[in-house]
Protein backbone atom coordinates (compact mmCIF):
# COMPACT_ATOMS: atom_id res chain seq x y z
CA UNK A 1 0.00 0.00 0.00
CA UNK A 2 1.58 3.72 -1.47
CA UNK A 3 2.26 6.17 1.77
CA UNK A 4 -0.32 8.45 0.03
CA UNK A 5 -3.44 6.19 0.56
CA UNK A 6 -3.67 5.87 4.36
CA UNK A 7 -3.70 9.38 4.38
CA UNK A 8 -6.25 9.84 2.48
CA UNK A 9 -8.18 7.26 4.20
CA UNK A 10 -7.92 9.61 7.56
CA UNK A 11 -8.64 12.98 5.27
CA UNK A 12 -11.94 10.96 4.09
CA UNK A 13 -12.50 9.37 7.66
CA UNK A 14 -12.28 12.75 9.43
CA UNK A 15 -14.31 15.21 7.13
CA UNK A 16 -16.97 12.72 7.04
CA UNK A 17 -17.01 12.39 10.31
CA UNK A 18 -16.69 16.37 10.59
CA UNK A 19 -19.94 16.35 7.95
CA UNK A 20 -21.95 14.17 10.48
CA UNK A 21 -21.33 16.81 12.92
CA UNK A 22 -21.74 20.12 11.16
CA UNK A 23 -24.75 18.80 9.41
CA UNK A 24 -26.32 17.97 12.73
CA UNK A 25 -25.95 20.78 14.20
CA UNK A 26 -27.18 23.00 11.84
CA UNK A 27 -30.23 21.18 11.39
CA UNK A 28 -30.51 21.86 15.08
CA UNK A 29 -29.54 25.58 15.27
CA UNK A 30 -32.13 25.70 12.15
CA UNK A 31 -34.89 24.33 13.75
CA UNK A 32 -36.53 26.99 16.27
CA UNK A 33 -38.34 24.64 17.94
CA UNK A 34 -35.59 21.35 18.60
CA UNK A 35 -34.50 20.65 22.09
CA UNK A 36 -32.74 17.85 23.31
CA UNK A 37 -35.44 17.41 26.38
CA UNK A 38 -37.41 14.19 24.66
CA UNK A 39 -34.09 12.11 24.38
CA UNK A 40 -32.90 13.61 27.60
CA UNK A 41 -36.02 12.64 29.65
CA UNK A 42 -36.19 8.66 27.98
CA UNK A 43 -33.03 7.69 29.44
CA UNK A 44 -32.89 3.91 30.00
CA UNK A 45 -29.50 4.14 31.92
CA UNK A 46 -28.72 6.93 34.20
CA UNK A 47 -31.83 8.75 34.09
CA UNK A 48 -31.85 10.90 37.01
CA UNK A 49 -28.27 11.88 35.44
CA UNK A 50 -29.44 12.87 32.17
CA UNK A 51 -33.23 14.29 33.57
CA UNK A 52 -31.01 16.73 35.61
CA UNK A 53 -30.18 18.23 32.61
CA UNK A 54 -33.84 19.06 31.53
CA UNK A 55 -34.70 21.00 34.33
CA UNK A 56 -35.29 24.62 33.50
CA UNK A 57 -32.16 26.15 34.57
CA UNK A 58 -29.91 23.78 32.65
CA UNK A 59 -32.09 22.72 29.29
CA UNK A 60 -30.90 26.12 27.28
CA UNK A 61 -27.32 25.76 28.58
CA UNK A 62 -27.58 21.96 27.47
CA UNK A 63 -29.45 22.72 24.01
CA UNK A 64 -27.37 25.82 22.98
CA UNK A 65 -23.81 23.49 23.82
CA UNK A 66 -25.42 20.78 22.14
CA UNK A 67 -26.50 22.42 18.76
CA UNK A 68 -23.43 24.57 18.73
CA UNK A 69 -21.02 22.38 20.10
CA UNK A 70 -21.67 19.36 17.08
CA UNK A 71 -21.82 22.41 14.54
CA UNK A 72 -17.85 23.81 15.45
CA UNK A 73 -16.66 20.15 16.13
CA UNK A 74 -17.92 19.35 12.48
CA UNK A 75 -16.49 22.94 11.20
CA UNK A 76 -13.10 21.86 13.03
CA UNK A 77 -13.10 17.56 11.52
CA UNK A 78 -13.71 19.76 7.98
CA UNK A 79 -11.17 22.26 7.72
CA UNK A 80 -8.31 20.31 9.77
CA UNK A 81 -8.01 22.76 12.65
CA UNK A 82 -7.86 21.86 16.51
CA UNK A 83 -8.82 18.47 15.42
CA UNK A 84 -7.69 16.88 18.33
CA UNK A 85 -10.01 19.22 20.39
CA UNK A 86 -12.76 18.61 18.29
CA UNK A 87 -11.94 15.00 18.33
CA UNK A 88 -12.15 14.36 22.41
CA UNK A 89 -15.03 16.73 22.41
CA UNK A 90 -16.89 14.78 19.95
CA UNK A 91 -15.91 11.61 21.42
CA UNK A 92 -17.17 12.70 24.84
CA UNK A 93 -19.99 13.61 23.28
CA UNK A 94 -21.14 9.98 21.79
CA UNK A 95 -20.27 8.56 25.17
CA UNK A 96 -23.29 10.95 26.49
CA UNK A 97 -25.67 9.92 23.61
CA UNK A 98 -24.96 6.21 23.66
CA UNK A 99 -25.82 5.70 27.44
CA UNK A 100 -29.18 6.77 27.05
CA UNK A 101 -30.24 4.04 24.80
CA UNK A 102 -28.74 1.55 26.92
CA UNK A 103 -30.29 -1.01 28.87
CA UNK A 104 -27.83 -3.46 29.59
CA UNK A 105 -26.73 -5.25 27.57
CA UNK A 106 -29.04 -4.03 24.78
CA UNK A 107 -28.70 -0.88 22.63
CA UNK A 108 -31.22 0.35 19.80
CA UNK A 109 -29.40 -1.42 17.31
CA UNK A 110 -27.54 -4.17 18.89
CA UNK A 111 -25.56 -5.46 21.79
CA UNK A 112 -23.11 -3.33 23.61
CA UNK A 113 -22.13 -2.06 20.21
CA UNK A 114 -23.93 0.74 18.79
CA UNK A 115 -23.16 3.45 16.21
CA UNK A 116 -22.10 6.54 19.17
CA UNK A 117 -19.24 3.75 20.21
CA UNK A 118 -18.41 3.01 16.48
CA UNK A 119 -17.73 7.22 16.09
CA UNK A 120 -16.28 7.42 19.74
CA UNK A 121 -13.52 5.00 18.82
CA UNK A 122 -13.33 7.13 15.56
CA UNK A 123 -12.85 10.12 16.96
CA UNK A 124 -10.52 9.28 19.43
CA UNK A 125 -8.63 7.50 16.82
CA UNK A 126 -8.37 10.66 14.31
CA UNK A 127 -7.41 12.64 17.75
CA UNK A 128 -4.38 10.26 18.66
CA UNK A 129 -3.44 10.46 14.74
CA UNK A 130 -3.13 13.95 15.22
CA UNK A 131 -5.01 14.13 11.80
CA UNK A 132 -5.52 18.11 11.09
CA UNK A 133 -1.90 17.62 10.25
CA UNK A 134 -3.17 15.37 6.75
CA UNK A 135 -4.34 18.36 4.04
CA UNK A 136 -5.92 20.58 6.95
CA UNK A 137 -5.49 23.83 8.82
CA UNK A 138 -3.41 22.28 11.37
CA UNK A 139 -0.83 21.17 8.77
CA UNK A 140 0.02 25.07 8.15
CA UNK A 141 0.58 25.72 11.98
CA UNK A 142 2.90 23.02 12.78
CA UNK A 143 2.73 21.26 16.76
CA UNK A 144 1.17 24.81 18.13
CA UNK A 145 -2.50 23.74 17.49
CA UNK A 146 -4.00 20.18 19.14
Amino acid sequence: MSHGRPKILILLLRVSLGWMFFYSGLIKILDKTWSSKGFLVSAKTFPGFYSWFTSPQNLPWVDFLNKWGQLLIGAALILGVFVGIAALAGAVLMALYYFPGLQFPYVENGVLIDLHVIYLLALLMLSRLRAGRIWGLNSFFGRSLY
